[in-house]
C-alpha cells in the first residue's frame, strides 16, 4: 500500500514538473538576434505537417512539442496556410497565435500618384513576391477579372502602398486599388460642389487625372480645376499638355512640338472640345478633392513660373504677358 502511495505521489511530481517544464519551453523565445526565418504552411496542413514544414525550413521548433502545445490549447484544427516569418523573440506559443491568427509575413507595394496603368502594371510585374496570375492578361482581359462597369483601365486605381502576404495573388492588388479609387471617388462625388459640369463621377475621375499631371504643388490643385472647371463651362477647349503627351504615347520623346499639337488624336485637348475619353493617370485624394471641389475663381489661364508654381490670369491679354514674363523672359512693359 505504502510502495503505491509513494508511486503515485511521484507520478505526480513528475507530471508537474513536466507540466511545468512544458510550460516554460512553450514560452521561450526560439532566437534571439537572428533575421527573421521565411517558412510556409502549403494548403490543407493539419499541425503535424505544419509543424514539419517549420522545421523544414529552418524554424528551430520541437516539431513533436509544438504539436503537443497545438492540441492541449484546442488550436490544433485552426492553423491557417499561408507565407510567415518567425522574427527573432518569438516563442512557441506565439508562434502557434500567428499560425491561428493567419499573420502572415507582409510585402508592401507602393502606386504612385500620376502612374499611368501602364507603370502600374510594370511595378506589379516586378513584384516578386506576389504570385503573377495576370502578367499575360491583355488590359481588356484583366478588367474583365476587376469590374463589370469599367472596360478601360486608366485612371480606375488609387495609388498608394498595399500590403499583402508573401504569395499572393498579383489581381488581388489590382482589385484591392480598384475597390479603394470607387471608395475615394464616390465619397468625393458625394461632397461635390454644386453644379460642376460633369455627368458622372467617371468625368469627375478624368479631370482629377489631368490635374494630377498638371502639378506637383497639392496646393494649386483646386485652381488648377477651376480653371479647368471655367473652361469647360464657358465652352473653351481645355488645352492641357499632359493630354496631348497621353495621346501621343510612345511618339512622345520629352518634348511637344507645335505639329504635336494640331495633330489630332482623341486625347488632344488643342483640336477637340471637352474632356478625353478617359482618365489619363492614376489621380490621389488631392486631386480627386480638388476636381470635386475646385477652387472659386474667375481665371480661365494659367503658366508656369519655373519655380514650381504658377501663374493665374482672368483674360488672354494677362496671360500672355505672364507667358512673355515667365517663359520668354520679356519684362512686362
Amino acid at each position: 500500500m505504502a510502495f503505491i502511495k509513494k508511486t503515485l505521489i511521484t507520478a505526480v511530481v513528475v507530471s508537474i514538473v513536466g507540466i511545468g517544464a512544458f510550460s516554460w519551453w512553450s514560452k521561450q523565445p526560439l532566437t534571439t538576434g537572428e533575421p527573421p526565418i521565411a517558412f510556409t504552411v502549403t494548403p490543407g496542413s493539419g499541425v503535424g505537417a505544419a509543424a514539419q514544414q517549420m522545421v523544414q525550413a529552418g524554424v528551430p521548433v520541437n516539431a513533436t512539442l509544438f504539436q503537443i502545445l497545438a492540441r492541449v490549447t484546442g488550436q490544433s484544427a485552426r492553423i491557417k496556410a499561408g507565407s510567415y516569418e518567425l522574427k527573432p523573440n518569438t516563442s512557441p506559443r506565439r508562434l502557434l497565435t500567428q499560425l491561428v491568427r493567419g499573420e502572415y509575413a507582409q510585402e508592401a507595394l507602393t502606386i504612385i500618384e500620376g502612374w499611368t496603368f501602364r507603370q502600374m502594371r510594370e511595378a506589379i510585374a516586378a513584384a516578386k513576391t506576389l504570385r503573377h496570375e495576370t502578367v499575360k492578361m491583355s488590359d481588356a482581359e484583366l478588367m474583365a477579372k476587376i469590374s463589370t462597369d469599367y472596360k478601360e483601365p486608366e485612371g480606375l486605381f488609387f495609388p498608394d502602398t498595399y500590403l499583402f502576404a508573401k504569395g499572393s495573388s498579383d489581381l488581388q492588388i489590382y482589385k484591392q486599388a480598384h475597390q479603394m479609387l470607387l471608395n475615394r471617388l464616390n465619397a468625393a462625388w458625394e461632397k461635390r460642389d454644386a453644379n460642376l459640369p460633369y455627368k458622372t463621377p467617371y468625368e469627375a475621375l478624368i479631370m482629377a487625372s489631368i490635374v494630377e499631371k498638371e502639378t506637383g504643388q497639392k496646393s494649386e490643385r483646386a485652381m488648377i480645376a477651376g480653371v479647368f472647371v471655367n473652361r469647360l463651362r464657358t465652352g473653351m477647349m481645355l488645352q492641357t499638355d499632359p493630354s496631348v503627351i497621353y495621346g501621343m504615347g510612345a511618339r512622345y520623346e520629352g518634348k511637344i512640338a507645335k505639329k504635336d499639337l494640331t495633330t489630332d488624336t482623341p486625347y488632344n485637348t488643342y483640336t477637340r472640345y471637352g474632356l478625353p475619353p478617359t482618365p489619363i493617370s492614376l489621380p490621389g485624394v488631392q486631386s480627386l478633392s480638388a476636381a470635386l471641389a475646385p477652387a472659386k475663381t474667375e481665371a480661365l489661364y494659367f503658366v508656369s513660373r519655373n519655380d514650381g508654381t504658377s501663374h493665374f490670369s482672368e483674360n488672354l491679354n494677362e496671360h500672355n504677358r505672364a507667358v512673355n514674363q515667365y517663359q520668354r523672359g520679356i519684362s512686362k512693359p
